[in-house]
């Protein structure tokens, strides 16, 4: 960014020509000196009374010249006098008592320019947008806040307005001024406590920030825009003029055809990625991928894996990669590390037309503290609670937003209703609920504030959870939101109405962590843990849940997934294939973060590719194909997601026989009852022969997927194809099956009548 021009000490003015003398020059030294709130009742044109003389204002530093021209003739209707040294010019146009349309003439020392003047030009805001932003109900808000490029008048440029209720004076700053604060100080709407102004010389791509001084007379640091749509390359931190340009979107019949995509009975597969170390070009600097390459890489290659969704680590603009996007500045700002908000556009017109819903992990419960972003904003706890026991977050060291204040709420809601409307994105999972519903979340007693019945919960917070559930599903057909929520709160993902949360589904981090724990142990004590394993069957229907095997499991030391699993490498693979499977066949709708289907070694970082070599090795790409033939058969077979959420569609066929670390389940179908799945786990490494079990239903069970086969780098113990049922009664049903178990290994079964 250039070097900020700020106020203070300046060189003394030269001496004031007698006009400076006037009731002006209180005002004039107040504009030049950067400390005027009301800049548009002295710069502009004005009339001082009935049938006076027209006059016109303006202080532009630097100039030795200044003229009023007609814009209708194009011709100087007077030449202004210079009142401050500073650069201060008063034009008294005798001839004129009518306001009129003008421009500015200005010599510099090494040039003669002319242009628009900017405190010409009245409000950009509408009253009714001013009421709705000062009543915290403006939907759109980012329609209106912000930078926004268009014509008024006839002249083109852009109209900057920001929220800054507290600020002694706002200006905008940019590459159209020089980042001088004293040349654009804006117009305070006190009705709704925002800043406005339209600047004419201003355009898209320029660089911009916010100058503003606190009630105090406090300059701050240069603010970057709440409501930018585009944002510098990090480490610059400058906001970019985009607007909302419309887009020629090709995504018509997935629209027609998504709300299918995200109901109860759907098959969703979600594969989370990190758009900035899913793979990069090491032959170029290790750069980042572009949206528009991600495009033609990622997207045919999940389409090929046979995921129904892609889940982004957030993409919201944010200073530091090591955040991941959990501490993002930039709300309405795809991030610039992949290219242009356009070429974001581009990126989810792929997935769409490759069949592919598009979740963006969104994170409305804190802000990181960087000098340029929301925390204290306008010299003053804006969109922070000034209480730090209630506005700061000891894990993370970042703020919390006060969602007592309407406004703040009004920013995320339209923040969420935005990226649903503009990008067309098809979900949000809202990332950290847990901290959100509760105000003790990871506070000691005497650190937390209770809330006004003397409670833990946090209403502002689940008041405006519940809100933005209610706006998105009723603003945007065939969407879901999905929660990251760790507690025991009841019924987040049932509707408002019948009072619970309203999100579509929840992560079952309970069951992620029970089975992850489980499965890490040597096979010989698993079976003292057995019920590690069938424990989340006691609330899994409690929920709309997602199996969530998150970026979250593979950092900080935890080790990847692959490495998670006990014994040898071939063991090691056994055990996550046979993890797979018993997740893929389990109930609920399942997540798997980049790098696991292929079995990673090495600890997930932001800073580097996945390790794509490995696919060149037998165990690698053998679990690779696993995985494609887990997501088509979870996606071909009913049984396995139409009851994902419904407790008619499981039972156990043996849950206690921890002696063999075996388990044993039914997923049913909701169309057609007799439409049987069967599921055999055998987790310890011996294969068991003349394992019997019971079923409901004669019939023949063909071996739809085994995790042991040959092409997925197994043993090849299996069952020939399937088996037919026999007439004797096992586990208290009237039928009965006999399997050859593979060592380490899930079998799925399909009947077959007849």
């Amino acid at each position: 960014m250039p070097n900020d021009i700020r106020t203070g000490n300046r060189a003394k003015a030269q001496e004031a020509s007698p006009k400076a003398a006037s009731p002006l020059s209180g005002g004039i030294e107040a504009i030049v000196h950067a400390d005027h709130g009301d800049p548009f009742a002295i710069l502009g044109m004005h009339q001082t009374g009935k049938d006076q003389p027209v006059e016109v204002r303006a202080f532009i530093p630097g100039a030795e010249k200044l003229w009023v021209v007609d814009s209708a003739s194009g011709d100087p209707v007077g030449e202004a006098d210079k009142v401050h040294g500073e650069g201060f010019f008063v034009a008294v146009l005798s001839d004129r008592k009518e306001p009129f349309r003008y421009r500015l003439r200005v010599q510099f020392p090494l040039a003669t320019v002319e242009f628009e003047d900017a405190y010409r030009f009245w409000s950009v805001l509408g009253e009714l947008d001013i009421h709705l932003l000062a009543e915290g109900t403006h939907l759109k808000s980012f329609e209106r806040l912000g930078a926004h490029p268009r014509e008024i008048d006839g002249v083109a440029g852009v109209a900057f307005a920001v929220w800054a209720p507290n600020a002694r004076r706002v200006s905008v700053v940019g590459d159209f001024c020089d980042w001088d604060g004293r040349r654009l100080p804006m117009r305070k709407r006190t009705e709704a406590g925002v800043w406005e102004i339209f600047v004419p010389h201003a355009t898209v791509g320029q660089r911009y920030k916010f100058e503003i001084k606190g009630a105090g007379g406090d300059l701050l640091p240069l603010k970057s825009d709440p409501y930018a749509f585009q944002a510098e390359f990090r480490p610059q931190t400058a906001s970019v003029v985009h607007g909302l340009p419309s887009y020629d979107w090709q995504d018509a019949e997935w629209q027609r055809t998504r709300s299918a995509s995200a109901d109860l009975t759907a098959p969703i597969s979600i594969y989370e990625v990190h758009l900035g170390s899913w793979a990069r070009v090491p032959e170029e600097g290790d750069r980042f991928l572009t949206y528009r390459e991600l495009a033609e890489r990622l997207v045919p290659y999940v389409k090929d894996l046979g995921f129904t969704h892609i889940e982004l680590l957030p993409i919201t603009e944010h200073p530091f990669d090591g955040s991941w996007g959990y501490q993002p500045i930039g709300m309405y700002a795809p991030t610039s590390r992949h290219g242009t908000p356009e070429d974001f556009k581009y990126f989810v017109d792929a997935c769409h037309a490759a069949g592919i819903g598009l979740l963006l992990d969104w994170v409305p419960g804190h802000f990181p503290t960087d000098p340029h972003g929301l925390g204290w904003f306008d010299g003053t706890h804006l969109y922070e609670h000034a209480d730090p026991r209630q506005g700061y977050h000891q894990d993370w060291n970042t703020l919390i937003y006060n969602f007592g204040r309407t406004e703040v709420q009004n920013f995320l809601l339209g923040n969420a209703l935005f990226w649903l409307e503009h990008y067309r994105l098809d979900g949000l999972r809202v990332d950290a609920v847990a901290s959100m519903l509760y105000l003790d979340y990871s506070r000691k007693a005497g650190e937390w504030v209770p809330n006004r019945f003397g409670g833990r919960e946090n209403l502002e917070s689940i008041a405006f959870l519940k809100r933005m559930n209610e706006l998105t599903y009723g603003h945007h057909q065939g969407i879901m939101t999905v929660a990251e929520e760790s507690t025991a709160w009841p019924a987040v993902s049932r509707p408002v109405y019948l009072g619970g949360l309203g999100f579509g589904y929840k992560w079952n981090m309970g069951w992620m962590h029970d089975t992850l724990e489980y499965m890490a142990k040597d096979p010989i004590h698993r079976r003292y843990h057995h019920h590690q394993l069938t424990f989340g069957l006691i609330y899994q229907f409690s929920e709309n849940f997602v199996l969530p095997l998150s970026h979250d499991e593979v950092v900080h030391g935890k080790g990847s997934l692959i490495n998670k699993m006990p014994g040898d490498d071939w063991q090691k693979f056994a055990n996550l294939r046979a993890y797979y499977g018993f997740m893929f066949a389990h109930p609920g709708k399942k997540l798997l973060f980049m790098g696991g289907e292929f079995g990673q070694w090495r600890e997930w970082s932001e800073a580097r590719s996945l390790d794509w070599h490995l696919l060149e090795e037998p165990l690698h790409h053998g679990l690779h194909a696993l995985v494609r033939d887990l997501n088509g058969m979870y996606r071909g077979l009913k049984p396995l997601h139409q009851t994902d959420c419904d407790p008619a569609g499981f039972e156990w066929i043996e849950a206690n026989d921890s002696d063999n670390s075996v388990l044993a389940f039914l997923r049913k179908s909701g169309e057609d009852p007799e439409h049987h799945v069967v599921v055999v786990c055998n987790f310890t490494p011996m294969p068991r022969d003349g394992y019997r079990v019971g079923v409901t239903l004669p019939g023949r069970y063909e071996e739809v997927l085994n995790t042991d086969a040959p092409e997925y780098g197994g043993s090849g113990v299996g069952n020939a194809g399937g088996v037919a049922s026999e007439e004797t009664e096992w586990h208290g049903r009237p039928h009965s099956i006999t399997l050859t178990l593979p060592p380490l290994g899930t079998l799925v079964l399909e009947r077959k009548a007849g």
